[in-house]
């Protein structure tokens, strides 16, 4: 059985301490855990772990640390965070514009992470210098750190041009756990349009066209975090718990 989890982005009207609290009510196993470094502080960790303990339930990744240009990421921050909620993985994706500048960045981050065993997620998306696959894989290769791997959104793999062959190609044990979301198969044809969709147009699994079981038959028992941002489903569902409850209706049947 793979880990299911709900992934942060899909209950953004809620804080990381609800989060844990609304997924387990709903019968999710797994959760993301979202870090925003100007509210976070020792209490929101004591009340997240407090509630992880109270439920039981598992925290799969905390995201994002973004390096980008002349910016502090509180990449440190949030690893150690992450460590203390024991999560597996942190979600890096990077808006630096130089490769190689994401290249030593990535590669600090998985050297304070490795002592916690805390595997640090390299994201491509395509409307970010780091935008596709090969370069996910170049940044992970190059790095040299055992603690790493390539976060594939089967989203941004299909709107960056890249497809499950191409992932076919490459060893599965770069792909620590992978993020699901469905979409009709049409790319957006509008940079704002690209990023509206990834921000607020996704759909359940089933819902769209995307190759979903194909790409999970590539990257086989690894975690699913299910990635569904969608402001139609917060429309739907203004209740968190009863947007995460149908979330979980839709999606468990992929374990």
């Amino acid at each position: 059985m793979r880990t299911l989890s709900l992934a942060a982005g899909v209950m953004t009207d809620i804080g990381p301490a609800d989060m844990v609290s609304v997924c387990a009510r709903a019968g999710w196993p797994a959760c993301g855990i979202w870090f925003d470094h100007k509210t976070w502080d020792a209490t929101t960790t004591r009340e997240v772990r407090r509630r992880l303990d109270d439920t039981g339930l598992a925290v799969l990744d905390v995201e994002p640390i973004i390096p980008s240009d002349g910016r502090d990421d509180h990449g440190e921050a949030l690893i150690d965070v992450a460590a203390e909620l024991g999560a597996k993985f942190v979600l890096f994706a990077s808006r630096l514009t130089e490769l190689e500048q994401s290249i030593e960045r990535y590669r600090e981050l998985c050297a304070h992470a490795s002592s916690s065993g805390v595997v640090i997620a390299c994201e491509f998306l395509p409307l970010f210098p780091v935008k596709n696959l090969s370069l996910a894989v170049e940044i992970v290769e190059r790095s040299g750190a055992r603690n790493s791997g390539v976060l594939i959104d089967n989203l941004h793999l299909a709107r960056s041009g890249s497809t499950v062959a191409d992932v076919r190609t490459l060893d599965p044990v770069l792909f620590p756990y992978v993020q699901i979301a469905d979409a009709p198969a049409a790319s957006p044809e509008t940079v704002e349009a690209l990023g509206w969709e990834a921000m607020n147009g996704r759909t359940c699994p089933g819902e769209g066209d995307l190759p979903i079981a194909e790409l999970l038959s590539a990257v086989p028992d690894v975690p699913i975090s299910f990635e569904i941002r969608s402001s139609k489903l917060i429309e739907d569902f203004p209740d968190p718990f009863e947007r995460a409850a149908y979330v979980w209706a839709r999606c468990r049947s992929l374990a």
